[in-house]
């Protein structure tokens, strides 16, 4: 079995280790005998999601952002198109308000690709934090670290995970990131995927299934992983 990964613009989306997340998603393919490709794509590369099983969107300034979604909306409908036929996405800070209508900021409005039913509007002070989340589809926590200052609605989508310690998507509804068919929309970096093994194979998994129609992961050894999780887990809620 093979799986393909799509880095959209990773020169200017690349401000959160998004890097360590292809890194993590191909070892862990690597361990069970699974093999896994990346391709990087610049900004004027035409995309073929056909041959693509999971995309990577990232983080970038506002700035960067623009620039992104100006040439992200000239292949808006083959992107939702793949995000319809559950497409596995995982879009980071930055890319994940891209999934979004738009991004109300101080210099001006960011539309997004409505690939998702959300919206963000700047906010003041940043939030900032380590952050646990608790999502009862998945076996642990899942931790990491945020840095936005946009703050995000996702009205009647089903959130990432319900936020047990942090801010989350707006530092309201106790609620963080977004989950739509096979796409997660997360602000959590750091990055994100070395620490919640459970989510990395979910993607992986995600992407076996709709590739092959079968999605048998061998277990690993996540020992290592599963502590630091707990650490954190009980640094930031056990002992509140």
């Amino acid at each position: 079995m093979k799986i393909t990964i799509g880095h959209l613009y990773p020169d200017l989306l690349n401000l959160y280790g998004d890097r360590g997340n292809i890194q993590c998603m191909k070892k862990r393919c690597q361990w069970r005998g699974i093999e896994a490709e990346t391709v990087e794509f610049q900004l004027e590369d035409n995309i073929d999601f056909s041959a693509l099983d999971i995309v990577l969107l990232g983080g970038g300034s506002d700035r960067e952002q623009m620039l992104v979604c100006d040439r992200l909306r000239s292949i808006q409908k083959d992107f939702k198109d793949y995000v319809e036929d559950n497409g596995v996405v995982i879009a980071v800070c930055g890319g994940y308000q891209l999934l979004g209508h738009y991004y109300d900021t101080d210099d001006g409005r960011i539309e997004g690709l409505s690939l998702v039913d959300l919206y963000t509007e700047q906010g003041s002070p940043r939030l900032i934090d380590n952050i646990v989340l608790e999502n009862h589809k998945f076996s642990l926590p899942i931790v990491g670290f945020e840095n936005h200052g946009g703050r995000t609605y996702i009205g009647d989508n089903e959130p990432f995970g319900k936020v047990l310690y942090g801010n989350g998507n707006n530092g309201e509804d106790k609620a963080e990131g977004v989950l739509y068919k096979n796409v997660v929309g997360t602000y959590l970096h750091g990055p994100l995927l070395p620490k919640n093994p459970h989510i990395c194979d979910y993607l992986i998994a995600n992407a076996l299934e709709r590739k092959y129609g079968k999605a048998e992961l061998a277990p690993l050894d996540d020992s290592q992983e599963i502590e630091a999780n707990r650490y954190i887990y009980d640094r930031f809620v056990t002992k509140q």
